[in-house]
């Protein structure tokens, strides 16, 4: 009991953890938000409890904010612009049928 309310009382200085859930449908982990918790493992019981309540997800990620590193946004011209060079990577040239969906 002694520990738990150490615990409780330093609740303000756990982390934030960043939540990617895997949909059953899904074949990629998305963003799904995020939480405090004391260590990785109250994190992914608690992304479980949180996230997951209506049996959603096959698969969970949490990863504590201070280990995520961003592009900032204000310098996407000199991240993204190589990309538009090289066209032959999109291929928005070819016609495609009516049948092709999602493409």
């Amino acid at each position: 009991m002694k520990q738990y309310l150490y615990i409780m009382s330093n609740k303000k200085n756990w982390p934030l953890w960043e939540i990617f859930v895997r949909s059953k449908n899904g074949l990629e982990h998305r963003h799904f938000g995020s939480l405090h918790a004391a260590d990785a493992e109250m994190a992914l019981e608690n992304a479980r409890d949180v996230y997951t309540r209506r049996n959603e997800g096959v698969s969970i990620w949490v990863v504590e904010s201070k280990n995520i590193t961003a592009s900032n946004p204000e310098n996407n011209g000199e991240m993204f612009e190589p990309a538009h060079d090289k066209v032959y990577r999109h291929p928005t040239f070819y016609d495609l049928p009516d049948e092709v969906k999602h493409m």
